[in-house]
């Protein structure tokens, strides 16, 4: 264990692409913690509603950052973001926020301030003993761990998104929110140059997990 490399396994890709089974799957195969980032950004999104911001109210976005307070909580495999000494719960899919994340996480100064928090989760799971670190999201291996060392691009038909969606009783409008977040000028949804890209449309999750455990496997093997 001990001789193990840490290893980062950045896993991007839009709604319903199937990034968050794929990267819990690949968390516990290789004992990573799990990290994702999309629910941090909704947690936000819903602290900032219940504090009575508007996504389009950018000054007063700037404004209540500051008094927001970021810290980690561990549960089993996975990292929570804690805000001010909360942890959000299912209000986080709710329709307001499902409506209000692309919006609020376009703007610089929110993603700003994330930066640093989502970055230190490696030292987190460091510190808790972990292999490495499998985190999820929109900009991971372009922007937070651009030097990863597997990234990973997951895309599906936007049909198949929708109705996976649909599926988890949810009501996500999956190409909407993919249109708002590849045309944002800060950390676009993209596929980083390099990164390894996968078409999820036609394949089971225990496929997916399998075409990338493969590649993993090589650096870090099963203990």
């Amino acid at each position: 264990m001990a001789s193990s490399p840490f290893i980062i396994v950045a896993i991007d890709g839009g709604a319903a692409s199937g990034k968050s089974s794929t990267s819990r799957a690949i968390s516990e195969r290789f004992h990573l913690l799990h990290v994702d980032t999309g629910s941090y950004y909704r947690a936000v999104t819903a602290e900032l509603l219940r504090r009575g911001v508007a996504a389009g109210d950018i000054e007063a976005v700037k404004k209540v950052l500051p008094q927001l307070h970021f810290a980690t909580r561990v549960q089993g495999r996975s990292a929570a973001m804690e805000i001010s000494g909360r942890v959000a719960g299912e209000e986080i899919r709710s329709p307001e926020v499902n409506g209000s994340v692309s919006h609020f996480a376009a703007i610089p100064e929110l993603r700003n301030a994330l930066l640093a928090y989502q970055r230190g989760q490696a030292d987190v799971a460091r510190a808790q003993g972990f292999r490495g670190l499998a985190m999820e999201g929109r900009d991971i291996g372009s922007v937070i761990f651009p030097d990863a060392d597997f990234r990973f691009f997951l895309h599906a038909d936007p049909a198949e998104r929708a109705r996976r969606r649909a599926d988890q009783g949810q009501q996500d409008q999956v190409a909407e929110r993919d249109r708002l977040d590849t045309q944002r000028k800060t950390a676009p949804l993209t596929c980083p140059p390099g990164a390894i890209d996968i078409d999820s449309t036609y394949l089971t999750l225990e496929q997916v997990v399998e075409k990338i455990s493969k590649l993993i496997a090589a650096k870090l093997p099963l203990a």
